[in-house]
């Protein structure tokens, strides 16, 4: 052997042992969750609080997420679609190129860089196993996930898997891909089977890796308004257990997350944990217009009937000033959550949207039931669609993301106060009253101040006295000076208002009756928590938002 050979496998030998040791550092700090009460907790007692984002649009299209009529409201519908636009063979092809630019190693790593935590991929169970009379396991969806899973252990991401789209489909509509629009999970027990099998097999898979969280066994399933829930809800407990029973016999370490019926969130079947380690699931959309904060109060009161953890699986599809309320009002009461969805086409209240191909309105009109492209237009749309939903390709809303995790530079809309009552988030003399609007469970008074129905953003300010407050709690990643300033209204005569930033007083003299910008420049923000304090000292005043860019 030369000096070279010997040098070279020399080298081949140290990457080889620095290789391993680095799995064994990396595996030993990753660490499975589990519940403790009402808390999620790693292997040292310590409590993690699971914030994140969803990653639908992946292997389960919805076609809202296309934008699409209700020819392509659903995967297969999609599949159809592009089949007999393009043909069979490039159908395939974009297929297989979709999945692989959809959700990559930068979607991930960008993902933790924000500074989530976990990520919730919705599956469709026709990329694990076909249907049809003689079912046959697939690779192509575990591969998919295999992948997923690498690339979160390395950017330390929890990822909770989320069965979506459930063999026959458990809600039967087209959020599952259901084929006939019923839950035909529950009327052909071979689908039951299928689901059974399905979910050991992922279990047996990933049994070891403590970057999965947790199984999600069923999303959404039953709904009220079709007449499903009402039909099966009584086999939804005993499939649990089923499911529950089985996983266990392969896997005694991962934690599940139990859904309700009726959108997840009717939970009256829940009079016991269905196993020692799991924790319940509720979905969180507020799609009032305008703006209403919706109440968790019986979430919170079958949780400590229950004694378990709650996490909200799916919350967002509103607007900003929602999206800073929600995550606040969860973390106040101890409730992760996972943001819908990480990014979809042509939109701005996501954190990434996808730009539309050129030419995308005739394939948007086809799925209407309007003419079809020709093949050849339709080749290029689709091979363009394959460039744009990469992630350097999409853009980036960074006020979304500011707004979710409450982190300037953002806008504070002055409904948003916190949530720790009377005296420490808020004052005011008429604390009996409820709010008309917004939190109506809460006295600061929420007037509607525009016609909102066309448009996502809030047109809602709170009204407050002489001597009245509220306070305002945000974050930021560093030490920084940011304008600072507030849209407001005087009632009557003129009005004095006192802001407090971490301690610092800011005045502000306001005149005249109509909505006026005040700027009180450049003020300092330290690294972490924020706290500011809104009062008025003198007159009455309508405030719209707190500005801090």
């Amino acid at each position: 052997m030369t000096k070279n050979q010997h040098n070279t496998m020399f080298l081949k030998q140290f990457v080889f042992i620095a290789a391993f040791l680095l799995l064994v550092v990396s595996a030993s700090a990753q660490q499975f969750l589990k519940t403790d009460g009402q808390d999620i907790v790693n292997e040292d007692g310590e409590a993690v609080y699971l914030r994140g984002v969803g990653l639908g649009n992946w292997m389960l299209p919805e076609g809202y997420m296309w934008r699409f009529g209700k020819d392509g409201d659903r995967p297969r519908r999609i599949e159809k679609l592009i089949s007999d636009m393009i043909g069979e063979q490039e159908a395939a092809a974009f297929w297989q190129a979709f999945r692989g630019n959809y959700i990559t190693e930068a979607d991930i790593a960008r993902i933790a860089e924000l500074g989530f935590n976990s990520v919730r991929p919705a599956l469709n169970s026709r990329l694990f196993v076909t249907e049809g009379e003689n079912n046959e396991f697939i690779d192509e969806g575990f591969l998919l996930l295999d992948q997923l899973i690498a690339w979160c252990k390395k950017y330390q991401l929890y990822v909770i898997i989320d069965m979506h789209g459930a063999p026959g489909g458990q809600t039967g509509q087209n959020i599952d891909d259901s084929p006939n629009d019923i839950p035909e999970l529950f009327t052909d027990p071979k689908n039951q089977d299928l689901l059974v099998e399905l979910w050991v097999r992922i279990a047996r898979r990933y049994k070891d890796e403590p970057i999965v969280a947790a199984y999600d066994l069923l999303n959404e399933p039953l709904p009220e308004n079709t007449g499903a829930a009402e039909k099966y809800k009584d086999q939804l407990v005993p499939l649990y257990k089923r499911l529950i029973q089985a996983i266990r016999e392969v896997d005694q370490k991962h934690m599940f997350t139990i859904e309700g019926y009726n959108w997840s969130n009717n939970w009256s079947l829940f009079d016991e944990p269905l196993d020692d380690n799991a924790f319940y699931q509720f979905h969180y959309y507020c799609w009032n217009r305008p703006d209403h904060l919706n109440s968790i109060e019986h979430f919170l009161e079958q949780r400590d009937e229950l004694n378990v953890p709650v996490w909200v699986g799916e919350t967002g599809e509103k607007g900003n000033a929602i999206y800073f309320a929600t995550s606040q009002y969860f973390e106040k009461n101890n409730i992760g959550w996972s943001f819908w969805p990480w990014k979809k086409m042509d939109t701005q209240n996501t954190p990434y949207s996808i730009l539309p191909p050129g030419g995308w309105d005739l394939v948007r009109a086809y799925s209407r039931g309007e003419a079809q492209p020709s093949r050849e237009e339709a080749i290029r749309i689709f091979a363009e669609l394959e460039e744009n939903i990469k992630l350097e390709n999409c853009v980036y809303h960074p006020d979304v993301v500011n707004a979710i995790l409450r982190r300037v530079p953002l806008r504070i809309e002055a409904e948003n106060y916190g949530h720790d009552g009377m005296d420490e988030s808020y004052f005011v003399y008429d604390n009996k009253a409820q709010s008309e609007n917004y939190r109506t469970q809460e006295p600061v008074p929420v007037v509607v101040t525009a016609n909102v129905e066309e448009t996502r953003t809030s047109e809602q300010a709170i009204q407050l006295k002489a001597g009245e407050w509220t306070s305002y709690q945000v974050e930021s990643l560093q030490a920084a000076a940011y304008q600072f300033s507030l849209r407001a209204q005087v009632l009557s005569g003129n009005a004095q208002l006192e802001l407090m930033l971490n301690g610092e007083k800011l005045e502000l003299e306001l005149e005249g009756d109509q909505w006026t910008i005040e700027s009180l420049g450049k003020q300092n923000f330290v690294q972490g928590n924020n706290q500011i304090k809104l009062q008025v000292n003198q007159g009455e005043v309508l405030v719209d938002w707190l500005d801090v860019h």
